[in-house]
């Protein structure tokens, strides 16, 4: 009996230079995979074409040829394989369970924030449902005629009943019970993006052979929706490895957004790989 080496991955997205939070990522992925003789994939999520740069590629591959850290063949372009995302909608579509949604974030605002849409005990805000059912059919209509854009939603209620009981397995955390209906009906395309994050990164972990995710805690509640997504179009599950998610001095994610010290910036300042291993707490 042969036993699957593992594949991990590190997915950026080329909007931005990479900062120390990436850094841990791709080291703790590429680690990973290196303690247990597997394989290291590079993958850019470029799907929103106005936000990435390709030459935010070419200075990731740098930042990370930088960390000795090298990865399995040539990197996957998200924004090479909307078909294949398009296919994954279409099995959806097949199911029933997908529906447009033309409201603008405004029109939603006002809607969630009627009386019978209250909060919940805890104060967070209910989930989104059947935001087809928030504008008439005559108004409905009228927009699909003027071809007004709009996103795709997973009905949520209507996809939990094709599935039953879901797990995934966390390394860290044991198994996992899924709860994907927090998520409500989510916005699987978007009105200017033929998919999304989450149907985009089932798809291609599951074509990339992906066998152990390893990502920040900040999205350990999206493996929930992740799961529901691997069951719906019969793709297979991987392990999952979440890990602390690096902060900056008040406590906040580091991010790009914030113009995080940048990894370009400290091997420009005279930095050595080894001072980021030392930082970032690893072995290298």
């Amino acid at each position: 009996m042969s036993i699957q080496k593992i594949t991990t991955r590190f997915a950026p997205s080329p909007s931005g230079l990479l900062h120390l939070g990436h850094a841990y990522s791709a080291l703790f992925a590429a680690k990973e995979a290196k303690d247990n003789d597997g394989t290291f994939i590079l993958r850019f999520e470029d799907i929103d074409l106005e936000r990435c740069n390709r030459q935010y590629e070419q200075h990731i591959e740098e930042d990370l040829s930088w960390l000795n850290i090298h990865w399995h063949d040539k990197p996957r372009r998200q924004s090479e394989h909307f078909p294949e995302y398009s296919a994954a909608l279409k099995q959806l579509e097949a199911l029933g369970i997908i529906y447009p949604c033309f409201l603008s974030r405004k029109e939603l605002k006002a809607a969630l924030s009627a009386p019978h849409d209250m909060p919940n005990k805890n104060n967070s805000p209910p989930p989104v449902l059947n935001t087809d059912q928030y504008i008439s059919n005559p108004e409905r209509e009228r927009r699909i005629t003027k071809e007004e854009p709009f996103a795709l939603r997973l009905r949520m209620t209507a996809a939990l009943k094709l599935v039953g009981t879901l797990h995934w397995q966390d390394i860290e955390f044991g198994t996992q019970v899924a709860t994907p209906e927090i998520f409500g009906d989510v916005i699987i395309a978007r009105k200017d993006i033929p998919t999304s994050y989450h149907l985009s990164v089932v798809v291609d972990d599951a074509i990339q052979g992906v066998t152990t995710v390893t990502r920040g805690n900040d999205l350990f509640s999206a493996t929930h929706l992740h799961r529901l997504l691997q069951e719906l179009l019969n793709l297979p599950a991987p392990v999952y490895r979440h890990h602390k998610v690096l902060t900056s001095e008040n406590g906040k994610r580091l991010a790009k957004r914030d113009k995080s010290v940048t990894l370009q910036s400290l091997r420009e300042s005279g930095a050595k790989p080894k001072d980021i291993f030392t930082i970032l707490g690893f072995v290298w």
